[in-house]
């Protein structure tokens, strides 16, 4: 680009793309912090394994209910403000974790983030979409690396913070700091709210239509094991004697692996417009690592967690992307995938308690690790339904005329 026009241009896209990369890093610290610092947060609140569970669970049942509301928020007072308002949210939250000391309260905090983290993942794929409409699957990818890599900061830094400072509280509430200079850079950069997007009415349609579920069962699978891995892979391994910090560690190595294939199987899949073979791949990878803590925990803890870490993220963005790609609107893309996301993070939330009663029961792990091997066996099938062909088919809506599109070239 040349001249004043050009510059400004490329610096307002930079300016841009860090909010995407920062917004995503905010949204799963809070999360991935827990596992690590379980059997400290237990001594002090008095909460069981199925306690510790809820502080994922609550979580992502927001995550889920408030994605159905998102489309109607974004109509209501824009999707600029909603992700400001939400991102100022999870500040809040974490600094209120300074000062609980019962189990009660760290689970009323857990329902905070989840429902600022719900709004951010409700809206701010359609402001990508709107944003960057010729580089939608690069730019998903980033914020999936980014959201996948908050992941592992928190992983790696909550153990290491809490033992710094000897508390665990501070190990959790340091990152309402990310979360603030998000809000700042995305109050600065992030572009205004005009109009009235008609993402709220076409919400409703979506519901009716077959793929929205399929989508939201495939997405809710996939993510219930993620959100088993970061509340009980860490426990896990501390049973068989690791340290916080090192089965923190364990956390930090499988984010760092969705992380990278988050950015790079899209990528990569970009060369072709059928995700599925490259979805296929992920789901794979997830058999191999489950496969592996059930077989063979001991031998290679690191390299499982990052085959989980792997497979994980990819299906992850891809996932995203396949959403996204149903629709040329953004309003109405954006509306699908907060509907996926809204059904799939409902799905997601049960898994990891599911796994918690299942260790009441057995007194091990194994039977959890068990059930994400028959997820990935169910969502495996579903695929086969996401021809690139069928996007257009499967989306028409008589009611509302604008989604008869053919899919989205990105």
């Amino acid at each position: 680009m040349n001249g004043p026009n050009g510059i400004e241009a490329a610096s307002s896209r930079f300016l841009m793309l860090a909010v995407v990369a920062l917004v995503g890093l905010n949204l799963r610290p809070f999360i991935t912090g827990i596992g690590p610092l379980a059997a400290a947060v237990r001594a002090e609140t008095g909460l069981g394994a199925q306690g510790i569970a809820l502080l994922t669970l609550v979580p992502m049942l927001l995550m889920g209910i408030f994605a159905f509301a998102g489309p109607s928020l974004q109509a209501r007072i824009g999707a600029s403000r909603a992700v400001i308002a939400a991102l100022a949210i999870l500040a809040l939250a974490s600094v209120l974790r300074l000062f609980v000391s019962t189990g009660l309260e760290m689970v009323g905090t857990a329902a905070l983030l989840g429902l600022g983290a719900a709004v951010v993942q409700a809206v701010f794929p359609g402001i990508v979409k709107r944003q960057f409409p010729r580089h939608v699957s690069l730019v998903m990818g980033l914020y999936s690396s980014m959201l996948m890599g908050g992941g592992a900061l928190g992983a790696q830094l909550a153990p290491l913070v809490a033992t710094a400072s000897g508390d665990w509280h501070f190990g959790l509430a340091w990152m309402a700091l990310p979360a603030l200079v998000a809000v700042a850079l995305a109050a600065a950069c992030l572009p205004r709210d005009v109009g009235r997007p008609q993402g709220g009415s076409a919400a409703t349609s979506l519901l009716k239509r077959p793929r929205t579920w399929l989508l939201m069962g495939s997405f809710g699978l996939v993510n219930g094991g993620y959100s088993t891995s970061v509340a009980w892979l860490a426990p896990y391994y501390q049973d068989q004697g690791w340290t916080s910090a090192s089965s923190g560690g364990l956390l930090a190595v499988m984010a760092v692996g969705q992380a990278l294939s988050a950015l790079l199987l899209p990528a990569l899949a970009g060369k072709s417009p059928d995700r599925r073979p490259w979805l296929w791949l992920t789901l794979a990878m997830q058999a191999a690592g489950f496969a592996g803590l059930i077989l063979q925990p001991e031998i290679a803890p690191f390299a499982l967690a990052l085959l989980l870490g792997v497979g994980l993220g990819g299906s992850f963005s891809l996932t995203m992307i396949v959403a996204l790609e149903h629709l040329l609107d953004p309003a109405e893309a954006g509306a699908l995938s907060a509907m996926m996301q809204g059904g799939g993070f409902l799905i997601a939330a049960i898994p990891p308690w599911i796994v918690a009663v299942l260790h009441d029961m057995t007194g091990g792990f194994h039977a959890g690790w068990l059930l994400h091997l028959a997820c990935i066996a169910v969502v495996t099938v579903l695929t086969l339904r996401l021809a690139p062909d069928s996007y257009g088919r499967a989306m028409r809506l008589p009611a509302v005329n604008a989604l008869a599109q053919p899919r989205a070239t990105v």
